[in-house]
């Protein structure tokens, strides 16, 4: 543990051995027990506030165990210092994230059924089932007391036609099992109907697609003195900024500690930005589809889904990569090598000014922002998340959705009201994509307060004689109730978060404003099973005081609930968050109506949001950046014109 270079930095592949064996050690881990996850237990913030780099530091790891024999939960947390156990706490009636080995049993268990095999065989004539594919869905809530206290997934399944080619274009329509998976076997098939296999394959592979285009001239992104950042450990420096890379199975990707250097003073920002939740919802209401709403987050672990990212593919550029060391159900210690990529990208001009007094000088400075990525497959689904870093002080994080349509079979001849027809029998769902984000601020101190800002327009009169009076109008959100809001176009809705105790350098509070990018609001009844699950998409941001304990927006375990936890529950408390330790909670979400040209692979959709300093700095923070450097060389096949410099600006 002498690696440890910051309290908030991920586990260590040693620490999460050793936070294993401390649990196995105490005889409370049987042979049936599965290990959920094994993460960072993040000490209290007063720890790391005080935190001056010198001294040891105290490590402790959490974890969720679940026993199959006994279908029980567990919590424990560890002194990986100490070397104890610190605490073991039983959680009831709850199911926690199915981990990866319980998709491959499950896949593999469907795949024995002796019933599935019959409904094969009746439906489709098909004796060997080794080429189909089996996709793990949680069995969700819909009500059903005799299940609801089962550890069960209801998976799709899809038929290759042969071992390497894509089987999402063959979905089996008609047949669905159903796996209790702490018996790992196939409690029943439902049998919905017949429905022939779609005729045309959907490859995507390069060795599987003819014909492909040509003319595409190598790109080369090179930084021959060094990449512009710093990392030890996993804590980074970047021009200005500092911060702390985290991981988890859960989250994925998380970052921490986020604080920006502005005339030699280091100024907090973000204290924790994390992924709580998402959900994908489902519009179709036919027997096969109406169950599809996948909790990516509670139910699958996102960062357990991470992949481990390529140079070139992924990332380009001059890159370092970030491993997460997670855990394996039976204890094991799992590496996702690459799991996280760091570069910079030029993102073209951030500033600029020409004068036209002042011939053949005009001031440019180009913008650079630092990338921390990482990516998850979800079965057909792959999701980007891409924090941004610029120059200027602004933090963006952009997801980027691509991946497989999750699709459904038509008799030929048919339509779907519910879905779109992108080949022949083939059909995509309507669905939608809504994620929540935590966003624990600590701007220059831990008492924060988030304004609404409502841009407002003046009525006609004495005031206002000509009609174009218009004004941006702040209301303080005082409370947990008052605090819950969504988007409003009419008024160019946006928050702004200050420290009301810290003032600018024209006497108002420092602070930092929230934009929301492309957003949706549910289509689904209000009544809806998985909106019952779901309450946080009910508004677009909340607010609430911090509370070390309200991680997850959907509540600590949505995988088969009831509902009602979570932000829905939290807030009804109505605690004040006016100037004291607050979380911004921003739900978003992507509406989306298939084409042909999502399949048979998604071209990536991008969703979103912006923090930009407001008020936080003097001005504008990237007013010291140097002019680039002139280019003088010519690309190969072009020229300079004459007596034009290569040089783009002062």
């Amino acid at each position: 543990m002498s690696t440890i270079k910051h309290p908030l930095e991920p586990l260590t592949a040693e620490e999460v051995r050793l936070a294993v064996s401390i649990l196995r050690d105490t005889g409370k881990v049987g042979p049936r027990t599965r290990f959920v996850s094994v993460s960072l237990k993040e000490p209290p913030k007063a720890v790391v506030h005080g935190f001056t780099g010198a001294g040891p530091i105290t490590r402790e790891a959490f974890a969720v165990l679940f026993d199959n024999t006994t279908n029980s939960c567990h919590e424990a947390a560890v002194s990986l210092t100490d070397r104890k156990l610190l605490s073991w706490k039983h959680v009831p009636g709850v199911q926690p994230t199915m981990t990866a080995d319980e998709m491959a049993e499950c896949e593999q268990a469907v795949l024995a059924s002796p019933e599935f095999r019959a409904a094969l065989k009746k439906q489709y004539g098909i004796d060997d089932p080794a080429l189909v594919m089996v996709d793990i869905w949680s069995a969700g809530n819909y009500g059903e007391p005799e299940e609801s206290s089962r550890r069960l997934a209801r998976p799709l399944c899809f038929l290759r036609t042969d071992p390497t080619d894509n089987g999402y274009a063959r979905p089996i329509e008609g047949i669905r099992p159903v796996v209790d998976l702490n018996e790992m076997r196939v409690i029943r098939v439902e049998e919905y109907g017949h429905w022939p296999l779609p005729p045309q394959p959907g490859n995507y592979a390069a060795d599987r697609v003819p014909d492909k285009r040509t003319g595409i001239k190598p790109l080369e992104i090179t930084q021959p003195e060094g990449p512009g950042f710093q990392v030890d450990g996993y804590y980074v420096k970047w021009q200005n900024w500092s911060f702390v890379v985290g991981f988890n199975a859960r989250e994925g990707l998380t970052l921490h500690h986020l604080r920006y250097t502005d005339g030699g003073k280091d100024r907090s920002v973000l204290y924790r930005a994390s992924l709580t939740e998402m959900v994908v919802p489902y519009g179709d209401p036919t027997a096969t589809q109406y169950r599809k709403n996948a909790f990516d987050v509670g139910e699958y672990g996102m960062g357990a889904c991470a992949n481990s990212l390529e140079l070139g593919c992924d990332c380009l550029g001059l890159i370092r990569y970030l491993d997460a060391n997670l855990v394996n159900s039976r204890g094991e210690l799992l590496t996702i090598k690459n799991a996280v990529c760091m570069h910079e990208e030029d993102y073209g001009i951030l500033w600029k000014h020409t004068d036209r007094r002042l011939a053949d000088k005009p001031e440019v400075r180009r913008s650079r922002r630092l990338v921390i990525s990482s990516v998850s497959t979800v079965e057909n689904y792959e999701y980007g998340f891409f924090w941004y870093l610029y120059q200027d002080g602004n933090i963006q994080l952009e997801l980027k959705l691509t991946g497989i349509l999750s699709l459904g079979t038509l008799r030929p001849g048919e339509k779907s009201k519910y879905g779109s027809l992108i080949a022949p029998q083939l059909y995509a769902p309507v669905h939608q994509h809504f994620f929540n984000v935590r966003l624990d601020f600590d701007l220059d101190g831990v008492n924060n307060t988030v304004q609404r800002v409502d841009v407002v327009q003046d009525e006609p009169g004495p005031a206002n004689p000509h009609g174009n009076a218009f004004a941006a109008k702040a209301t303080p959100l005082t409370t947990e109730k008052a605090a819950r809001d969504n988007l409003k176009l009419e008024t160019a809705r946006t928050w702004r978060v200050v420290n009301p105790n810290v003032l600018n350098a024209v006497g108002e509070p420092v602070g930092y404003k929230f934009f929301p990018m492309d957003n949706s609001l549910p289509m689904a009844s209000a009544d809806a099973w998985w909106r019952r699950r779901a309450g946080f998409v009910n508004h677009h941001v909340w607010v609430t005081p911090f509370d070390e304990a309200e991680k997850y927006a959907a509540g600590d375990y949505p995988n088969q609930s009831k509902g009602g936890d979570g932000l829905a529950k939290w807030t009804e408390k109505d605690r004040p968050v006016e100037n004291t330790d607050v979380v911004f909670w921003y739900t978003f979400g992507h509406t989306h109506i298939p084409r042909p040209e999502d399949y048979p692979v998604m071209p990536a959709a991008y969703i979103g949001f912006l923090l930009k300093p407001n008020g936080f700095f003097a001005l504008n923070p990237a007013n010291d950046l140097p002019p680039p450097a002139p280019k003088k060389a010519a690309a190969k096949g072009l020229s300079l014109a004459d007596g034009e410099k290569g040089g783009c600006c002062h």
